[in-house]
């Protein structure tokens, strides 16, 4: 799970550097609209609406900007319509890549996406050619210096999480949940007072390609630029950067 660990943390940073300029603010009202068109305007009966409103408060988005994003989702106030699409391919090195797409014109992002995969190594596939590869999780990282494993994972297994990894080369404990179980057992961690590094619903691949240098490097800027379209909401992919290898490209 070390690959997953490593691009998890990295995007949590990453993603205060993008609430500065806007771009975290843009991709979370699109969810939030999403998420109220599907499930209605109520938190409390719609799990995918609070999950966006809790990122909303991550990045400190003002209650207003998220009260007209869940208006303009059920309708009460005049607003783009977003639709979904995920699209599968492969990124330097055979890399599998899941691409979580929100956007007003399909016309127009699925030609940028295929410009930026062949940019940067990488290629559009069929659907289904790489989503085995991938299961839906919830995932949640606690710093190994902030709670012992005892105390995680007891928090966590009683709340009916499915598996905790403490990787003796990594620096988080891993959790392991299915979505449905996810928000409960984020609770019962911090109801615990145990600091989480980072959490999501995300897609953990079954298996992993370790990067030699060049292809890290290259896996990274396809990453960030793909990460950095306003059309794509979350992009899964299977790889492993070495420790040392990881060190050099973060200097």
């Amino acid at each position: 799970m070390s690959g997953h660990s490593k691009w998890s943390q990295i995007k949590h940073k990453k993603a205060h550097t993008d609430a500065k300029r806007g771009r975290a603010f843009t991709k979370i009202v699109k969810e939030i609209s999403i998420a109220a068109r599907l499930g209605g305007g109520d938190q409390d009966g719609n799990p995918r609406l609070r999950a966006a409103i809790e990122k909303a408060k991550e990045v400190n988005m003002p209650h207003d900007n998220i009260k007209k994003a869940i208006m303009k989702g059920t309708g009460e106030l005049p607003g783009v319509t977003y639709e979904e699409f995920v699209y599968e391919g492969y990124g330097p090195a055979g890399v599998a890549l899941m691409i979580e797409v929100m956007t007003d014109n399909k016309n127009r992002t699925v030609p940028e996406i295929r410009h930026i995969l062949g940019k940067n190594g990488g290629s559009l596939g069929e659907t289904g050619c790489v989503s085995w590869i991938f299961d839906k999780k919830g995932y949640i990282l606690v710093s190994k210096a902030k709670a012992s494993e005892d105390t995680v994972m007891t928090a966590a297994l009683d709340a009916g999480a499915e598996d905790m990894k403490n990787d003796p080369g990594e620096d988080n404990y891993e959790i392991i949940t299915s979505p449905e179980d996810f928000a409960t057992v984020k609770e019962a961690v911090e109801k615990a007072g145990i600091p989480i590094e980072s959490e999501e619903v995300t897609m953990l691949p079954k298996n992993y390609v370790v990067l030699d240098a060049k292809s890290a490097e290259q896996m990274v800027r396809l990453m960030d630029t793909l990460e950095d379209h306003d059309d794509i909401q979350n992009v899964y992919a299977n790889f492993d950067i070495p420790d040392d290898v990881a060190e050099k490209l973060g200097k």
